[in-house]
């Protein structure tokens, strides 16, 4: 199976791609590469419409995609943010500093189907927020998730959903589950400390509990 890190989309709150914001100097991204690594995984790329990705060690699969976000949704979908594959795979969101622990939770977690990973009340006391956010989809049927990615974009073209649909929305229309409302009990929940990072402040929030790990300077 390939895990694609999604590094994709615009983000104007950010003078630089958030996924290369650094925790204990080792950037986000490269931090998630090298726990596949540990974890065995051989097959890993980066999908992103931003050269500065290059150099890190892995492919970079080149994904323009029109979602920009400051605050709120400016344009495009999120669910583009998804680069199209006729393979099973695991999207690994990019700005999200896991644990070493949520890594092999879902490596190691098989699906014959599509599966999805975040976190879910009640929240570990780590966790720097008060809501759930989303960290993986592992997929073995990539047809079906486009069907799903369709869906719901007609979904949000007729007034279906109460926001321009992100995960969640195209989650629920994944599991056939009542537009706008949650079920948490449906997918595989990581609580610990991993969390994405939405601003400074957040980096240092997680920072304090992610041990410091000696590694080497080039990932290879």
């Amino acid at each position: 199976m390939k895990y694609i890190i999604m590094c994709g989309g615009t983000y104007l709150r950010w003078p630089e791609p958030r996924q290369l914001l650094r925790i204990h100097d080792e950037p986000i991204v490269c931090r998630t590469i090298r726990l596949l690594k540990e974890e065995g995984v051989s097959d890993i790329a980066i999908s992103s419409n931003d050269s500065r990705f290059e150099g890190l060690g892995v492919p970079v699969l080149h994904h323009d995609n029109e979602y920009v976000a400051s605050g709120k949704i400016l344009a495009g979908y999120w669910h583009e943010c998804f680069y199209p594959t006729k393979e099973p795979v695991c999207y690994i969101f990019g700005d999200v500093v896991f644990s070493p622990e949520a890594i092999h939770t879902i490596v190691a977690t098989e699906t014959d189907d599509i599966q999805f990973f975040a976190s879910a009340p009640p929240f570990d006391p780590r966790y720097i927020k008060t809501w759930a956010e989303p960290f993986a989809l592992k997929v073995m049927d990539p047809e079906r998730l486009k069907t799903a990615k369709i869906v719901t974009e007609q979904f949000a073209r007729i007034g279906f959903f109460k926001r321009k649909p992100i995960m969640w929305e195209l989650w629920q229309v994944i599991t056939d589950h009542k537009l706008n409302d949650i079920d948490y009990s449906s997918y595989v929940a990581i609580n610990d400390y991993t969390c994405d990072v939405d601003s400074p402040e957040d980096l240092k929030r997680i920072e304090q509990y992610v041990p410091y790990t000696v590694r080497a300077e080039v990932i290879g």
